[in-house]
């Protein structure tokens, strides 16, 4: 019978028994420990010509490239100028890859997490935290993705003047507007502290005034598009198909999008809605 055992957390950072080297040796030898896919090492300690190395280089069998960058301890600035710098040159150098900075640290501070999401969407960015666990005379490294790229929106997407309910409840109707109501003010058991935000293209959700829109709603006349993003889940796309709900997704743009026809439909599977909205949130890193 397998046992459970506790292990012990550790430092990385000026830790003797382990060096950056050793760690990036440890990620090139088998890639799939970053929890990105079936990747592919192509080259470690890549010269650039700004005269640095990038730590890493890999790829799927896609045809994207994954500039990755390694850092122990906090992530700093000097740590995202250089890891965009070398995503940057890699993508001008070789146009024919798709290409995507990664950012491997043992802390990714709240600060710079907004730092980084000020990239994200115009710089294919991914931000993963490295936690290392003692057991004996071993070490665990564990891999957690804490921000994932943004694919560029949409021109629908960018049309984002502000407006009110007025101009949606002329646009759609007060019934369907009422239901957007309803769905939100459930909502609210995982996302308190957000209120509606009325743009042009779409009813968007904002905290503190700044949009977050990883959830919005798009009401027509007769029934009401709900949409989430996030990463797929095909185990549940599979169960709100079989519940009779239209839903669909949409990779590039890492978004669900559901049809609502009345507050029945919503009602009827509350528990599957629930279910994408925590993922989203997952997928965004929000906490409330």
């Amino acid at each position: 019978m397998a046992k459970l055992i506790k292990m012990e957390k550790i430092p990385l950072k000026n830790n003797p028994a382990i060096k950056e080297d050793l760690i990036q040796s440890f990620i090139f030898d088998d890639p799939s420990v970053l929890g990105l896919g079936d990747l592919n090492p192509i080259r470690r300690e890549k010269i650039q010509p700004s005269g640095g190395r990038l730590d890493l280089l890999l790829e799927d069998s896609d045809g994207t490239r994954y500039e990755v960058e390694v850092q122990l301890g906090a992530t700093d600035p000097s740590h995202i100028v250089r890891s965009i710098e070398y995503w940057d040159y890699e993508k001008k150098r070789y146009p024919q890859y798709d290409h995507c900075a990664v950012i491997v640290a043992e802390e990714i501070t709240g600060r710079f997490m907004n730092v980084i999401s000020l990239f994200n969407g115009a710089i294919p960015l991914i931000a993963l935290q490295m936690s290392a666990y003692k057991n004996g005379d071993d070490i665990c490294l564990t891999f957690t993705k804490v921000m994932d790229r943004v694919s560029l929106g949409t021109e629908e997407e960018e049309q984002y003047e502000v407006t009110d309910r007025n101009y949606w409840e002329a646009r759609s109707t007060s019934q369907i507007l009422k239901n957007v109501d309803e769905i939100f003010e459930s909502m609210k058991e995982f996302i308190p502290n957000y209120e509606l935000k009325y743009n042009k293209s779409y009813i968007g959700l904002a905290k503190d005034n700044i949009a977050r829109n990883f959830i919005s709603f798009r009401p027509k006349k007769k029934f009401l598009h709900l949409t989430l993003k996030g990463n797929e889940n095909p185990a549940l796309i599979k169960a709100i198909e079989d519940a009779g709900l239209d839903i669909s997704y949409k990779p590039n743009w890492k978004e669900y999008r559901i049809t609502l026809n009345n507050i029945r439909d919503y009602k009827n599977n509350k528990e599957y809605i629930d279910q994408l909205v925590k993922e989203s949130m997952e997928y965004y890193n929000i906490k409330d």
